[in-house]
């Protein structure tokens, strides 16, 4: 085995390189770890457009976690594109023989425009099968809604609703988006089952990445891999994924805090 601290990263790929497998990497290793991937679909895309989507066999995806399991010292795992139902199955059943390691799942269910990625079957699979197994889910306030089975949420306190609703049956939080919440300021939740959430108050940005889900995601599974608390390893994520925003800022942006 190979001893380095490793993060399994299930994912889709993406041939432009602004998001899935590839902004997963780059994220990890600017931690300072190692990646190992299992890959669940094969896209191609460029930065405006996506286009051909061919799926992977979920018995595949399953062999190449168990195989990146095997070969190294995994500490944490992170989830993005599924697919479909028997995927979500069969990520599933390789985790139960692996609770200890931290799982953080970001929900790649709709497109910005409402679009579902994944089908009511891959869905429900998920909120069944895959979610009890996360220790954080980051879904977006679609996304939320989606999974809660609910219209998007109009405020706050709604999201947080949601949230609890997805955490009924898990051991785990949930970090609530808010990229595409009608707030004023990007205010994220870090929603738990047993005490009170915990905002993360920032300003929005003019700033146009693409990849920007999977680098938080990525980013809060390399903290964890390294030890961090939940609640400092999304802090520290979402410092890293502010960073990167700003320095794709627009022109007209000011400065933070000024």
């Amino acid at each position: 085995m190979n001893g380095e601290p490793h993060v399994l990263v299930v994912a889709g790929s993406d041939s432009s390189g602004g998001a899935g497998i590839v902004r997963d990497i780059e994220t990890i290793a600017a931690h300072g770890l190692r990646a190992c991937v299992a890959v669940t679909a094969v896209t191609v895309q460029t930065h405006r457009e996506a286009g051909a989507v061919e799926i992977m066999p979920p018995s595949l995806v399953a062999a190449q976690m168990r195989a990146a399991l095997a070969a190294n010292d995994v500490r944490a795992v992170k989830i993005g594109m599924l697919g479909m139902a028997r995927m979500v199955s069969e990520i599933a059943s390789v985790l139960r023989a692996r609770p200890d390691l931290p799982v953080v799942l970001d929900p790649v269910l709709v497109t910005s425009s409402g679009g579902r990625l994944l089908d009511e079957d891959g869905t429900a699979a998920l909120k069944q099968e895959l979610l009890p197994l996360c220790r954080l889910v980051t879904p977006n306030w679609l996304e939320l809604a989606v999974l809660a089975g609910r219209p998007a949420a109009r405020g706050p306190g709604q999201a947080i609703e949601q949230a609890g609703q997805l955490l009924a049956n898990g051991r785990g939080a949930v970090l609530v988006k808010a990229g595409h919440a009608p707030l004023e300021r990007a205010g994220d939740m870090l929603v738990f089952r047993d005490r009170p959430p915990v905002h993360f108050d920032a300003p929005r940005l003019d700033a146009a990445m693409r990849g920007s889900g999977c680098m938080l995601s990525s980013a809060v599974a390399a903290n964890l891999a390294g030890g961090f608390t939940l609640e400092d390893a999304v802090r520290a994520a979402k410092a890293r994924v502010f960073a990167a925003l700003w320095e794709n800022v627009r022109p007209t942006s000011t400065a933070p805090g000024s």
